[in-house]
């Protein structure tokens, strides 16, 4: 006697005992369809919690602005929202700067007004209209020396500093690349994100080793893990990383 098999046929019912297959692979199915988006969302990079602060509202500060390699300001009139003494990176609206504007007003005592971008200790302040909201101010005030705090070979990647502070998230990666890129060239003050701390700074204002803007080769390795060697300073409550681009190393 042999033993009788299970066997559908579209016309007659469904042998109970295949019910149970077929819902016990559904399941299984289920559950990988499942894993396989829980492991690819922990595979992506952390979007952090950058972000446009609308809810502050628009701030006003007061201090002295300083371009080189990017536009900055040391605040030393702040506002509900932005201390004395902090010092914000500053970003025009859209994918452009602020320096067409400021570089006439390098090294003047300035009044600000835009919008904070924050993430972490990483701020900086967007200008919409450079040419009506910096504006000199009659209390000229004058900032301190940088402060050398030494040469440094450090592992991480370059991000335009706007989007990573929280314009786009996660604002890093070669899938951010093209963005970050024309960013950068439009005037977007750069950052050097450390794959670990320099002094408690994550996130770096980086130029060129003659204190300019970053050169064509250091914007290409944007969006990728580099090696970079150079002198960091201290200006304000920021980190400004002056890179050899000569010392460019790429991993793999």
């Amino acid at each position: 006697m042999t033993k009788k098999e299970l066997f559908f046929i579209g016309y007659l019912p469904v042998p109970q005992k295949l019910w149970l297959l077929f819902i016990m692979t559904f399941l299984a199915f289920f559950a990988a369809f499942i894993f396989s988006a829980w492991a690819i969302g922990l595979s992506q990079n952390d979007p952090g919690d950058g972000r446009f602060r609308f809810d502050l509202g628009r701030q006003t500060v007061s201090g002295v602005l300083e371009t080189l390699p990017y536009p900055m300001i040391h605040v030393t009139e702040g506002s509900s929202a932005i201390d004395a003494g902090e010092t914000l990176m500053l970003s025009g609206a859209g994918k452009f700067g602020v320096e067409p504007h400021a570089s006439n007003l390098s090294s003047t005592s300035i009044s600000a007004t835009g919008i904070i971008l924050n993430r972490g200790t990483l701020r900086m302040l967007q200008i919409s209209n450079p040419r009506r909201n910096l504006s000199v101010v009659e209390n000229q005030q004058s900032i301190s020396d940088p402060l050398d705090l030494g040469r440094w070979r450090l592992v991480g990647e370059i991000c335009d500093g706007k989007c990573y502070a929280g314009a786009m998230r996660p604002g890093r990666g070669i899938a951010h690349k093209a963005c970050a890129e024309l960013c950068i060239e439009g005037g977007v003050p750069p950052v050097f994100v450390t794959t670990k701390p320099v002094q408690t700074h994550e996130y770096l204002l980086i130029g060129n080793a003659d204190g300019g803007p970053i050169s064509d080769t250091l914007l290409e390795k944007v969006g990728i893990y580099v090696s970079l060697e150079g002198r960091i300073e201290q200006r304000g409550s920021i980190a400004v990383f002056l890179a050899d681009e000569g010392s460019l190393e790429v991993f793999p």
